[in-house]
């Protein structure tokens, strides 16, 4: 596994986990904020940026990427002697939130950032995460734009096809207009650092007789955050509790209420054809499912705060990189 390492081994560990479509370079714009005499240390997930494509087991939900970040996170502990603050982006957030059930002695703090709902992306219908039918279709590997993974596995640049990843990032990454400046080469070589196929980005489907007519299949990264394979509150019966703050934009458009990656959101904006209605597939409510699952935390014994960025999409610690560097400082410190 390929980790970006920043600061001083003696200083107070933090690990940032990155998430789909990216790789620890995304965190560049935030890591020139951050005091160098912290221990920082940024993998990439398997099948993005300089690690290798080992293939993603989908039906263990996020363990694989877990499993892969563990050594890294007890290195850290170690090496420090104290707990470390870890900060998930987006998928990373699942990421993140699956080493707190798997490892919670060497997490001091928890940060997440636009995370996936700890009930996984698509398929869910209530603040419960119930399955909006039973075998989870409309979420998974054949729920991703196909134009978009062509275009992704071409590692193409440009902007004339709408679906391009320059075109992608700009309209969604962050909030609408937002301008990456002198970062967008480098953040467009993070998206073009993934690997594609079955096996990784987006993974396998299956026919359905439900709408949209897709669900999950076994393999890839899609698969990973279905709710068939992925349900992350079991973080609320954990003995031990750090703090978790969760940090995101009000505009984000992928992890959101009315999520414009989530097939039953498109269906009922008219985009993707024969959406059955709300009573029988809503939006999942992304938003909504992050908060009852955190309320439930701190009703048992932990404790979260929630910060929103207005005018802000789904990548804070880029939009806003001093003031997510301030928050970050404060959890450190803490």
């Amino acid at each position: 596994m390929h980790v970006t390492t920043h600061g001083t081994e003696s200083g107070p560990p933090v690990l940032l986990i990155h998430g789909n479509c990216s790789s620890s370079g995304f965190w560049e714009p935030l890591v020139r904020h951050l005091p160098a005499t912290w221990r920082i240390a940024a993998p990439d997930l398997r099948g993005y940026g300089e690690s290798p494509a080992l293939g993603v087991d989908a039906t263990r939900g996020l363990r694989d990427f877990a499993d892969d970040v563990a050594p890294l996170l007890r290195a850290l502990a170690e090496e420090s002697g104290r707990p470390v603050t870890v900060v998930g982006h987006s998928m990373g957030g699942g990421v993140a939130m699956q080493l707190l059930l798997d490892h919670p002695e060497r997490i001091g703090g928890l940060v997440l950032e636009a995370p996936v709902s700890p009930y996984g992306f698509g398929g869910t219908r209530d603040l419960d995460g119930t399955p909006t039918s039973p075998d989870h279709a409309g979420s998974g590997g054949g729920s991703a734009n196909p134009d978009f993974v062509r275009l992704l596995a071409a590692k193409d640049r440009g902007t004339e096809e709408q679906a391009s990843p320059r075109n992608v990032m700009r309209a969604f990454y962050a909030a609408p207009g937002f301008d990456f400046g002198e970062d967008e080469e480098l953040l467009l070589d993070t998206m073009l650092s993934t690997a594609v196929g079955e096996d990784q980005y987006p993974g396998d489907g299956t026919a359905s007789a439900n709408w949209p007519g897709t669900a999950p299949g076994t393999r890839g990264v899609l698969n990973t955050m279905s709710p068939g394979y992925l349900n992350l509150s079991g973080i609320v019966d954990l003995p031990s509790k750090p703090p978790v703050t969760w940090i995101r934009g009000d505009q984000d458009a992928i992890v959101s209420d009315g999520s414009f990656f989530d097939l039953a959101q498109l269906g009922k904006l008219g985009l993707v054809p024969g959406w059955p209605g709300e009573e029988d597939c809503p939006p999942q409510p992304m938003v909504g499912q992050t908060r009852a699952v955190l309320q439930r935390y701190a009703e048992q014994g932990g404790s979260f705060r929630e910060i929103v960025y207005t005018g802000v999409g789904h990548s804070p610690h880029i939009e806003r990189p001093e003031e997510f560097a301030a928050v970050l400082r404060e959890v450190v410190g803490s």
